[in-house]
C-alpha cells in the first residue's frame, strides 16, 4: 500500500520541476492546499443530500402547492397480469408482431394495448411536483454559490488579469474563501453524482455522469496541485448559466410560459456565449498558453488541460441541443423542452382510459390496428421539460 501511495503521489507527476510536497507543507506564515482537506467533502456531500431532502419537503413542496402544481402523477394503466409480465420481463416497447399476438391473446384491439403500454410507461415518470422540487433545490444552490463566487472573485487580482493565476505558482497561499468555495462545490457535485441514480432519469444520463466525474476530477486536480485560482474562475463561470436553466424549468412546471420563454432565451444566450466564447478565450487561453509561458508544462498540467478540453466538448454538444431546442421553440411559438435533460421515457399523450375489450366489428378493428400501430411506431415527443 505504501508503494502504491508513493507511486500515486509522485511529485514529478503532480508538481512542476524542482518543487516537492515538502515545499507546500503548511507553515506559520502560509497555508497551502493539502490533499487530505478533500476528505471533508465526503461527509459534507451526505449532509448536503440530507439538506436537500428537508428543503424539498418543507420549502420547495409548499412553494409548488402555492403555485397550484399538483402532486398527482400520470394516469395509471388498467391492471393486467399478462401485459404487466411483458412490460417488466420482456419489453416496454412491444413491436407490431408482439402487439398482434397480445391482441389475440387478450381479445383487445392493438390500439388499446398500445395505450396500455404508454400509460404504464408514464406511471414510472415523476410528477411535475417532484420535478419542480428538484429544480428549486438546484436553483437555490446555484444562486447561492454563484453569488458567493462573484463576491469573492471581484476582490481578487486574477479575475481581472488571468496571468495572476500563475505568478509565483505553486507557492500561492490558500485563503479561507478559496478553501470554503472548493469544498462546497466538490461536496455538491459528489452529492449530484450519487443522487443521479435516484433522481429523475433523463436521456442524457451518461453524458451528465461523465460531466460530474470530469467536474469532480477537475476540482480535485486543481486543488491538489494548487491551481485553485484558475479553478475558482472555472467554477464561477459554469454556475452562472445553471441558475437560469433551473429557473426556466420552474417557470415551465408552474405553467408561466412567457416567463419560461424569457428565462430560456436568457439561458441560451448566456450558456453559448460563456461556454463557447468566454470559456475558451478566457479559461483555456490561460491554462494552455499563459501557464505554459510562465510555469511550463508538467504531467498533471497535461491531465488538467485534457479535462478542461473534455469539458469544452461537452459544452459544444449541449450548445447544439440548446440551439435545436431554440429553433423548435421559435417554430412552435414556445419552449416545450430542453433536449439536454429530457426524461428518459415516452410520451404521455393520449392518456384516456382504455376500453376493456376490443370491438368485434371487423372494419373498426382493422382501422384501429393499422392507425394505432403506425401512429405509435413513428415515435412520440418527450414530455414538456427543460
Amino acid at each position: 500500500m505504501a508503494g502504491i501511495l508513493a507511486w500515486f503521489w509522485n511529485e514529478r507527476f503532480w508538481l512542476p520541476h524542482n518543487v516537492t510536497w515538502a515545499d507546500l507543507k503548511n507553515t506559520d506564515e502560509a497555508t497551502f492546499p493539502q490533499a487530505e482537506d478533500l476528505y471533508l467533502a465526503c461527509p459534507l456531500a451526505f449532509c448536503i443530500f440530507m439538506i436537500r431532502l428537508v428543503f424539498e419537503r418543507f420549502i420547495a413542496r409548499p412553494c409548488a402547492m402555492g403555485l397550484k402544481i399538483q402532486a398527482n402523477g400520470p394516469q395509471k394503466a388498467q391492471p393486467n397480469a399478462i401485459l404487466e409480465k411483458v412490460f417488466t420481463a420482456i419489453t416496454k416497447h412491444p413491436d407490431e408482431k408482439r402487439l398482434e399476438g397480445l391482441s389475440k391473446q387478450l381479445d383487445w384491439d392493438v390500439r388499446t394495448i398500445q395505450r396500455w403500454f404508454r400509460q404504464r410507461r408514464n406511471q414510472e415518470k415523476p410528477s411535475t411536483l417532484a420535478r419542480f422540487c428538484e429544480s428549486m433545490w438546484r436553483f437555490t444552490f446555484y444562486l447561492y454559490i454563484f453569488t458567493y463566487g462573484v463576491r469573492f472573485l471581484k476582490k481578487t487580482p486574477w479575475l481581472w488579469n488571468t496571468k495572476e493565476c500563475w505568478y509565483n505558482y505553486p507557492y500561492q497561499p490558500l485563503t479561507v474563501d478559496i478553501h470554503y468555495y472548493y469544498i462546497l462545490e466538490l461536496s455538491f457535485y459528489l452529492s449530484l453524482l450519487f443522487s443521479q441514480f435516484t433522481d429523475i432519469r433523463r436521456k442524457d444520463f451518461l453524458i451528465m455522469f461523465l460531466h460530474h466525474v470530469a467536474t469532480i476530477s477537475l476540482i480535485t486536480f486543481s486543488y491538489v496541485n494548487n491551481m485553485a485560482r484558475v479553478g475558482s474562475l472555472v467554477m464561477c463561470l459554469h454556475d452562472a448559466a445553471d441558475v437560469l436553466i433551473e429557473a426556466a424549468k420552474m417557470a415551465n412546471y408552474a405553467k408561466c410560459q412567457i416567463l419560461c420563454n424569457l428565462l430560456f432565451a436568457m439561458f441560451a444566450i448566456l450558456f453559448i456565449s460563456s461556454r463557447l466564447g468566454v470559456y475558451p478565450v478566457w479559461i483555456l487561453n490561460t491554462t494552455l498558453f499563459e501557464s505554459w509561458e510562465i510555469v511550463g508544462p508538467y504531467p498533471s498540467w497535461w491531465v488538467f488541460n485534457l479535462l478542461l478540453i473534455l469539458l469544452q466538448l461537452l459544452h459544444s454538444f449541449w450548445s447544439y441541443l440548446i440551439v435545436k431546442t431554440a429553433c423548435r421553440a421559435i417554430s412552435r411559438g414556445k419552449v416545450s423542452k430542453d433536449d439536454r435533460s429530457d426524461i428518459e421515457s415516452s410520451s404521455d399523450e393520449d392518456d384516456s382510459p382504455p376500453p376493456h375489450q376490443k370491438h368485434h366489428n371487423s372494419t373498426t378493428n382493422g382501422t384501429n390496428k393499422n392507425h394505432g400501430t403506425n401512429g405509435y411506431l413513428t415515435g412520440a415527443p418527450y414530455p414538456d421539460e427543460h
